[in-house]
């Protein structure tokens, strides 16, 4: 199963080099995750109503070239199951006027509990046995 989601880079997004700064990347990787989320039924805000809290336990990013002001580009989200209370996200930015990959991505998380022990409701749990 693969997703995507559009972004064009905003200036305020850039540093003094006038590439997009490296943290920016985590706000477009976590914003096509809760994308991917809600397109398959998943509502994040009730989760958490429900005290049931989805986490991001470890991310990795590999930086491959730099967006600039004004490109357009897409993630791509590719879930994975990682174990029986892990899952995954391989995700990879492409720029859009030549398919160029600027970043690959694997961040990995789980959900916690009211109690804040890992679990996987239902709902997330049936997202990745379909993988």
């Amino acid at each position: 199963m693969t997703f995507k989601v559009d972004f064009k880079v905003r200036d305020y997004e850039c540093d003094l080099q006038g590439i997009v700064n490296n943290s920016v990347y985590f706000n477009y990787l976590e914003h096509a995750r809760h994308e991917f989320l809600h397109a398959n039924g998943i509502d994040f805000a009730k989760l958490a109503r429900e005290k049931i809290n989805l986490v991001v336990m470890r991310s990795e990013m590999d930086y491959k070239q730099s967006l600039l002001p004004g490109d357009e580009f897409y993630v791509v989200v590719e879930p994975e199951r990682i174990s029986r209370l892990k899952f995954g996200f391989r995700q990879t930015v492409i720029r859009k006027d030549d398919e160029k990959v600027m970043l690959k991505a694997l961040v990995i998380g789980t959900s916690v509990n009211e109690h804040g022990r890992p679990f996987l409701p239902e709902e997330i749990d049936h997202l990745f046995k379909a993988i």
